[in-house]
């Protein structure tokens, strides 16, 4: 049995080698230690117009809307113009490029509760999320844990909205995708009433989706595209469900952070040759969403 052991918690502040810098490459390098989702590299050291530079511009490219986050690091103590500087930053790449979705993260080692007051505040208003990153020192090697200690708030879906939502029909997605890709949804609908009768397909401009006794519940949906059907499932982000999806070597296309979604490709034949385990995430989808 090998040995464990408690690692040494460092500080990175007045580290002599790993600077802000140091950090940043490696971010850069690989972004998905922050646990935001599977995201690539777009920017590094951004000029700002009258702003400064930008630490790191990363991107979503399965989000539908090309999701960015403007990213700040700091070592130490977080402080006001940090929150500024990261805030200032989201609203210039925001205006610049309108036709992407926006999120601003900062990144820092000790992140106070007055801190998380005041950035509080712009919750609700501004997208907003703070890591607090860990160095832990083993032997002569150090690593970085990134923790979520501020999320930004969960957004509804605005085809959830019943007073604005377009429904359509199936003739309509069999237009947008193709009676293969279209039956999916009634393969997927036939493994939901395999341990809970009663739901239905709900046809939307947007997605397919669920309704039970009339009313939309919409712990999985369907989009149907012309060569496969992505299902997405309302689930928290976790290492077990990460776990469970890779190794039944399931095709994720990330997870949707904003939405709280995690997003399967479904090819031709996946659904009979992966039931088992999709039963599985959308019994635990249904329970997490219908509480």
């Amino acid at each position: 049995m090998k040995k464990l052991i408690k690692p040494e918690r460092i500080q990175l502040k007045n580290h002599p080698e790993i600077t802000e810098k140091v950090i940043q490459a490696k971010i850069a390098d690989d972004p998905s230690i922050l646990g935001l989702g599977d995201l690539v590299l777009k920017d590094k050291e951004r000029m700002q117009p009258r702003a400064g530079r930008l630490d790191l511009l990363l991107q979503d490219p399965d989000s539908d809307m090309n999701r960015r986050y403007e990213v700040e690091i700091q070592l130490g103590k977080t402080d006001e113009s940090h929150i500024i500087r990261t805030i200032e930053y989201w609203d210039i790449e925001r205006k610049r490029y309108p036709q992407y979705d926006h999120c601003a993260v900062i990144v820092a080692e000790d992140i106070t509760s007055r801190f998380l007051n005041v950035i509080n505040l712009f919750n609700g208003f501004i997208p907003l999320i703070a890591l607090q990153m860990n160095a832990y020192k083993f032997g002569e090697d150090v690593a970085l844990v990134f923790t979520k200690v501020l999320d930004e708030m969960p957004l509804g879906l605005v085809e959830d909205d019943e007073n604005i939502k377009e429904e359509t029909n199936r003739e309509y997605w069999l237009k947008r995708g193709t009676q293969a890709t279209v039956k999916m949804a009634d393969q997927m609908l036939e493994i939901i009433s395999s341990f809970k009768p009663g739901y239905s397909l709900k046809y939307n401009k947007f997605y397919i989706g669920l309704s039970k006794d009339g009313q939309p519940n919409n712990f999985a949906i369907f989009r149907p595209k012309k060569s496969f059907t992505r299902l997405e499932l309302k689930l928290p982000k976790s290492t077990e469900i990460d776990e469970l999806i890779e190794k039944n070597e399931l095709d994720e296309m990330g997870y949707d952070s904003r939405w709280n979604n995690y997003r399967i490709r479904l090819n031709k034949g996946d659904i009979k040759k992966h039931e088992e385990v999709l039963k599985e995430l959308l019994m635990r989808a249904e329970e997490n969403y219908s509480g």
